[in-house]
């Protein structure tokens, strides 16, 4: 990495500056981009800002108001009629999508509220007791970790996020009896959608399940603080999920969209669903 850069901004002015010494002094604080909250910033630093050209690309791309497919589950321990026309509605929406939204998936609505509840306690609790989870190093031996930009030092931009995990990925299976009710909830959740997919697939039901698909999991707990200059900035950059699928927890306020045929499609906030996202893994199977 070279340690000056050159950025050209929306008003087409060109400054130098050590970029890698501005990324360092980050990282160094363990607050993350809420501690540039707290600290009042009301310019963020160069290194959340995106190139000028990046930025009219993306307005390049149309967004459009179409509905990303809503999967109700209530049919599938009822017949199997019922459970082979979920199996269907599956199959369509992951192959046209790869994104669906789930309804009546057993998990009760206030345990998600509870959920999302926690994240926000968590990141907006003292510094001190989040600095003892922040670690940078991915491939850390800890199940619990706390950080702001996994790639911070890689990516071309960093994003305005701050992340709290708990990873199995790299420490190994931990037994379902030990996490929080939401963590069961969520790995019974996705054992039900393996067996759907396994269907969709054309497959014996237990087929992904015994590929040990689900042995190895994390689960993230993002956080957006209000940011000054949001037309400079993305919270997520756009990207492809390194895993077999994920199944993510959007609160009221919304954000995420899906590349679909070329179009950027806002997903819909619906208050107790869950949105299924077709991992790279599970595309090349």
């Amino acid at each position: 990495m070279s340690a000056n850069s050159e950025t050209t901004f929306l008003d087409g002015a060109q400054t130098k500056y050590d970029r890698e010494k501005e990324l360092k002094a980050f990282d160094s604080t363990k607050t993350g981009v809420k501690g540039l909250v707290d600290a009042g910033v009301t310019t963020i630093p160069k290194i959340f800002i995106r190139p000028s050209e990046e930025i009219s690309e993306d307005m390049k791309t149309q967004t459009v108001n179409r509905p990303v497919p809503v999967i109700d589950l209530t049919g599938i321990n009822h017949t199997n009629d019922s459970r082979q026309k979920t199996v269907e509605e599956i199959k369509y929406a992951a192959e046209k999508w790869g994104f669906f939204q789930v309804i009546n998936h057993g998990i009760p609505t206030n345990v998600l509220e509870k959920i999302i509840e926690m994240v926000k306690k968590f990141h907006e609790q003292d510094d001190e007791l989040k600095r003892q989870y922040y670690v940078r190093d991915k491939h850390t031996s800890n199940t619990v970790v706390y950080d702001s930009n996994f790639d911070l030092y890689t990516s071309k931009t960093a994003t305005w996020r701050d992340s709290l995990a708990i990873n199995t990925v790299f420490t190994g299976h931990l037994d379902p009896e030990l996490l929080p009710p939401i963590c069961r909830h969520m790995i019974q959740l996705g054992s039900t959608l393996l067996e759907l997919m396994s269907g969709a697939l054309g497959l014996k039901p237990d087929y992904l399940k015994e590929l040990e698909c689900v042995k190895n999991w994390s689960s993230v707990y993002h956080y957006y603080p209000s940011c000054p200059q949001p037309e400079l900035t993305l919270g997520t950059s756009p990207h492809t999920d390194a895993t077999f699928f994920t199944i993510l927890l959007q609160d009221h306020i919304g954000g995420l969209q899906v590349l679909h045929e070329n179009q950027w499609v806002d997903v819909t906030h619906i208050p107790g669903a869950l949105v299924i996202n077709i991992g790279d893994l599970l595309q090349v199977c």
